[in-house]
């Protein structure tokens, strides 16, 4: 059985470019793209869900539980990288790029600091995983799993996605060297995207 992480899906503020305060929910196209994903993941033996608990990652783990029927765990270890003081502004306005900054911004994580919560949050997965009888199911974000597959993972850097895509699945082993099944798949949203299309025109 294997660990499956899934981002969380699109919010107003992914659309935006803007860096997240910690309260922003799922956009209705990111509520959207949670069933989907939920939908492909029902058909699997999903035993537990690992997740953050900031709202547009639990949203979109609570679609995930209410297809599978899995219990739901929240953890802050989850989290996305807390930017502080630089939350709720638009990537392009900073004269520099804050995703790849390594000194905490005010108020918010280095990227040390937020390596050294990832490598914990990672521990609780394999550990949660070895306690259940299926796959373990852990939402949370963009840069969480960009650090998990460059510093746990056996993703070499030229591999690595340019952009984690939302609602996207990557699947690996649980137990060392936690092989890469799949990583930064988002073939759900190509039937979620059809069926919009065939809702539209009146199909």
């Amino acid at each position: 059985m294997s660990i499956i992480l899934v981002r969380h899906g699109e919010t107003p503020l992914n659309v935006a470019r803007t860096l997240q305060p910690a309260e922003t929910p799922l956009s209705e196209t990111g509520l959207k793209q949670a069933q989907a994903v939920a939908q492909r993941l029902a058909g699997l033996k999903i035993a537990a869900i690992l997740t953050s608990d900031l709202p547009r990652a639990l949203q979109t783990a609570q679609a995930i539980a209410a297809a599978t029927g899995a219990p739901v765990t929240t953890t802050p270890l989850l989290h996305e990288r807390n930017f502080g003081a630089l939350r709720g502004q638009p990537y392009d306005s900073l004269p520099y790029n804050p995703l790849t900054m390594t000194e905490a911004p005010p108020g918010g994580e280095s990227v040390a600091a937020f390596q050294q919560r990832v490598a914990q949050a990672f521990a609780q997965m394999v550990e949660l995983r070895g306690r259940v009888d299926g796959h373990l199911a852990v939402v949370t974000h963009g840069l969480v799993i960009r650090a998990l597959l460059a510093q746990h993972l056996p993703l070499g850097t030229d591999a690595m996605p340019l952009r984690v895509g939302n609602t996207s699945v990557t699947i690996c082993g649980a137990t060392p060297p936690h092989a890469l099944e799949l990583v930064d798949c988002t073939r759900h949203l190509d039937a979620q995207i059809a069926h919009d299309a065939k809702s539209l025109s009146g199909g």
